[in-house]
């Protein structure tokens, strides 16, 4: 059964045998796409050598060739249903830790130092996408060990994280994103490669996370505040989507900021590199 789980015929009769529901709001769609599993595979470079971690297993069908090709998998499924399923799907493999937890609740590295997980590990997931952005950013600013990270997400988000500044796509994501990691597209996924198709297409992306952040500043608090206050009114000058925002200098002080950092402020925030960004952070404390 594990080389035939990506067939919809499959998928519908573990459904069907097991009275699966699937949960709406958990974002359930179901890969039977085998093409774009092994895109997935290949784009992660999985070995021997290497730990995963899966976030939302289905009915396992990921899960299955993760394990053939991995030294240990660890799957955290939030849906108590499944795990009859994955019992079934999955028995032929002795490399799987399921951890049945909600992964926003979940302290990562605990469960990963738990397991005698020591090492860099990769995160391999067809993400539920109401709940993309906060999974991506918990493991990046929990400093989860981890070196790439391959997903499947909605084709909008996926487009956000990957855009470059001056374009319509850039905003507070792709540099809180990039920030950590260098991205990148590796395929487009058609909505009909999915149980039940969702409304909207997907696209795999590659997620490298880099052992320095892309830039060094010494307050990142305030780098994100900057960042979020730029693109809290789009249509506006940098100047004007700033003043005012939060607890952020007042105008006077922020034109001096522009200045002092040799960026004109009448620029919008999505010109703006992340460079751009640092450097008004690491100047702020001069203009207070």
């Amino acid at each position: 059964m594990q080389t035939e789980l990506s067939s919809a015929k499959t998928t519908k009769n573990i459904i069907q045998k097991y009275g699966f529901k699937l949960t709406k709001s958990l974002g359930q769609n179901f890969l039977i796409n085998e093409n774009i599993l092994n895109e997935i595979i290949e784009a992660a470079d999985i070995t021997k050598d290497d730990v995963v971690l899966e976030i939302g297993t289905g009915i396992g069908t990921l899960t299955s060739k993760l394990c053939e090709r991995a030294k240990r998998v660890v799957a955290v499924e939030i849906d108590k249903n499944l795990l009859p399923i994955l019992n079934e799907t999955l028995s032929a493999y002795q490399n799987i830790d399921i951890i049945n937890k909600d992964i926003l609740k979940t302290d990562i590295n605990e469960e990963l130092k738990s397991l005698g997980i020591n090492q860099k590990v990769k995160v391999v997931a067809n993400l539920p996408y109401y709940i993309t952005t906060p999974i991506i950013m918990k493991i990046l600013e929990e400093n989860v060990n981890v070196s790439v990270m391959v997903l499947m997400l909605q084709k909008e988000v996926a487009n956000r994280i990957n855009a470059q500044h001056s374009t319509k796509d850039y905003g507070s994501l792709s540099i809180a994103v990039q920030y950590y990691c260098d991205t990148q597209i590796i395929c487009k996924v058609p909505k009909n490669s999915f149980i039940p198709e969702p409304n909207v297409d997907s696209l795999v992306i590659k997620l490298t996370v880099n052992e320095k952040r892309k830039v060094e500043i010494e307050d990142e608090e305030l780098f994100f505040k900057l960042v979020r206050g730029s693109f809290a009114k789009r249509r506006k000058t940098i100047l004007n989507s700033l003043t005012g925002y939060e607890d952020l200098a007042d105008k006077e002080k922020l034109e001096k900021l522009f200045e002092i950092s040799q960026i004109d402020s009448k620029r919008r925030g999505e010109t703006l590199t992340i460079q751009d960004f640092a450097k008004l952070t690491q100047n702020y404390k001069n203009v207070l």
